[in-house]
């Protein structure tokens, strides 16, 4: 547990050896050992943490091994809303806990095998060390996120991979949609950073200090400390945890900040892997099971968490259906197994809620990785109406992927299905629509997914013949991840075993639930055997009923056009999935050129009236002024001081010139002199 710092540490050394140190002077083998072999060892290191952590007496008493590496931000003292003064210090530190103990294990282990496969993905691609590079920048990133031990490091990590993110997405740069999938992926992230940020400085206002321990210890031990303050009409609590959930909507792509999510597949495979499996898009989730005392002080914000994560989960199922980028529906897919997540956030199954992100991490990272493996066979091909009878020619690749597709539709005996039953099964006890929406959406997966599989390896083969001759399974480097990420999606499930009556082996719900606080008016909730296996009975129903749609419109050899005859039959339902409900033309429509109109308008504002008026007119102004002023000084100041220069200087030349030194000359004027002023006598005193 002592080398807790190396997790993170490891991705970050790999990152600046092939960045930095080593950049230009490695072979690509050199790159992918250095990558993949940094992300091994932290892998090692982190499960012998967690190994060290479960045999501690940390783990005995419940609670959590907290390491503070240094001292990172000493802010001196700082006043606090109940009138006294906290010193601020925050440190770079780490936290080992059952949940961050869950989140360290899929990021490092999935992490590691997407690294491994994008060996044989990106062997052909140019920028290979720069790929690698960004990839362990944002596994060391994910690991900060999750490891850290206040909000403050976490969000360090949060904003890491947000960038990391979009130099991933935007990987592609000499094309012409990357570039802007990145943008819109970083943009859309920083409007739920806002949110994050607004959580952060309440906290600290309210109790000094950003530490997990410190915070959200206090307010489970003590809730009067955020009951009866109030924040812009809110309980604390509730405005802390509503800000929350705002930054988690943006990272995790809920509604309405979910847009950026599809577009991220402009991206190599690999990197959708990596971001829509067990890492960026899972951060939200992590967020909320963390603050979860916030949220149970907050009964109402879980309800819009609960109503949120239900709406994206059928919203973005729906869209599923008609997409025929095979990315494209797993992006959905993504969407809305997320919103599931969030469900069971929402209606206080937090265990849960990490249970399926645990499990969606393997066969979600499987499908993309699988989805890249066909799209390797295809020379870069992504519509699956190209594709179909793949099975023939990728035999691994199809078996590997038909247990992902098995696992996510929610099929007993592998993982999907016991994590999507805990998730229902909670949600029945508190919201019978909510448990409507989720069975649902249960029963689209299991059509849109296997709509995927048949379209792509079943029927005949519908695309060119250069992509015939191009067909071959994947090398050895593509085809292990595939294997052992399959095998993940088949027993990973078992550790959560859902509870029947006495019959309660759900190691996992135990595990997690030492994280999970125990305040407000919530309590668990417990149906009957009858109950449950009634309802796991429903949901293998719904999800046997979306199996059968897909086969009997895409299975076998009925081909592409027998596939599409619900789309000639509902023509403008049809349209409105495949054009995803128009959300970003309404976007596109409304905020973007809305943002565009605003900064056109600022433009004119500020070229008109701040450069035009008050510059610009300053500076003719301040012109006119200083020629006016140079005027005047030229010809009235410096005229007046040359003119008294010319007078002196003519009086001095006039009367040196009476200064000639000939006794003479002096006789005379005294002689005129003296004729003047007898000529006045005479005339002036006598005459008058």
């Amino acid at each position: 547990m002592r080398l807790l710092w190396l997790i993170p540490l490891l991705p970050f050394f790999g990152a600046f050896a092939n960045g930095v140190l080593l950049r230009g002077r490695l072979s690509k083998k050199g790159v992918w050992m250095v990558a993949c072999g940094s992300v091994l060892a932290s892998l090692l290191v982190a499960v012998l943490a967690i190994s060290g952590y479960l045999g501690s007496e940390h783990y005995a008493a419940g609670e959590p091994f907290e390491q503070q590496v240094y001292e990172w931000i000493p802010s001196g003292f700082l006043g606090i809303d109940d009138g006294t003064f906290a010193d601020l210090s925050i440190e770079m530190g780490f936290l080992l806990d059952p949940l961050s103990c869950v989140m360290i294990f899929v990021v490092t282990f999935v992490g590691f095998w997407i690294h491994w496969f994008s060996v044989g993905y990106m062997d052909h691609e140019p920028g290979f060390q720069r790929y690698f590079t960004y990839l362990n920048l944002f596994m060391g990133m994910m690991l900060m996120l999750v490891l850290g031990n206040n909000f403050l490091v976490t969000f360090v990590g949060w904003e890491g991979v947000g960038l990391c993110s979009y130099l991933l997405i935007g990987f592609y740069y000499d094309q012409d949609f990357p570039p802007f999938a990145g943008r819109k992926a970083f943009i859309v992230n920083r409007i739920g950073d806002f949110f994050f940020l607004a959580a952060m400085f309440a906290l600290v206002q309210r109790f000094g200090s950003l530490n997990y321990e410190r915070v959200l210890g206090a307010i489970e031990h003590s809730p009067a400390a955020v009951q009866g303050t109030y924040v812009l009409g809110l309980s604390f609590a509730a405005f802390v945890a509503l800000a929350i959930f705002g930054g988690a909507t943006g990272k995790s792509a809920q509604i309405p900040l979910h847009v950026w999510l599809p577009d991220a597949m402009a991206g190599p495979t690999p990197v959708s892997a990596l971001i829509h499996a067990a890492t960026m898009v899972t951060a939200g989730v992590y967020m909320v099971a963390r603050a979860n005392v916030l949220f149970q002080l907050a009964p109402g914000i879980s309800e819009v968490v609960a109503v949120v994560g239900a709406l994206t989960a059928i919203f973005a199922a729906t869209i599923g259906l008609a997409q025929t980028d095979i990315k494209k529906v797993l992006a959905y897919s993504t969407v809305s197994q997320l919103g599931y997540m969030f469900l069971a956030c929402g209606v206080g199954a937090y265990g849960a809620a990490i249970f399926h992100l645990m499990t969606h991490a393997f066969f979600k990272g499987l499908m993309f990785l699988g989805s890249g493996s066909v799209i390797h066979a295809m020379g870069g091909e992504q519509d699956m109406r190209e594709m179909g009878g793949l099975r023939a020619h990728m035999p691994w690749t199809y078996r590997t992927f038909l247990v992902g597709t098995l696992a996510i539709a929610g099929v007993p005996g592998l993982a999907g299905f016991f994590s999507k039953d805990q998730i229902l099964a909670s949600t029945w006890a508190s919201s019978k629509l909510l448990w409507i929406v989720g069975l649902v959406t249960a029963g689209l997966t299991a059509c849109y997914m296997f709509r995927l599989l048949f379209m792509t390896f079943h029927g005949e083969f519908r695309g060119t013949p250069e992509q015939r001759d191009h067909l071959h399974e994947s090398p050895p480097s593509m085809t292990v991840p595939l294997i052992v990420l399959a095998a993940g999606a088949a027993v990973s499930g078992y550790v959560g075993i859902p509870r029947l009556g006495r019959f309660d082996v759900n190691v996992f719900d135990h595990f997690v639930g030492r994280v999970v606080a125990h305040v407000g008016a919530g309590h668990e909730h417990h149906a009957s055997v009858a109950l449950e296996l009634g309802l796991m009975a429903l949901s293998v129903a719904m999800a046997a009923a979306g199996i059968w749609l897909a086969w009997h419109y895409y299975g076998g050899d009925r081909g592409l056009a027998e596939g599409e005859r619900w789309a000639a039959r509902l023509p403008r339902l049809h349209r409105l999935l495949a054009n995803k409900y128009w959300v970003d033309e309404a976007y596109d429509k409304t905020v973007v050129r809305g943002t565009w109109a605003s900064a056109r308008a600022l433009f004119r504002f500020d070229s008109g009236f701040i450069d035009g008026f008050l510059v610009n007119g300053s500076r003719n102004v301040t012109v006119a002024t200083s020629v006016l002023s140079g005027f005047f000084d030229k010809y009235f100041v410096d005229g007046a001081v040359n003119l008294v220069g010319w007078l002196s200087q003519a009086g001095s030349r006039f009367f040196r010139g009476l200064q000639t030194g000939l006794v003479s000359q002096y006789a005379l004027v005294v002689a005129i002199g003296t004729a003047v002023l007898v000529w006045f006598y005479i005339v002036v005193r006598l005459g008058g």
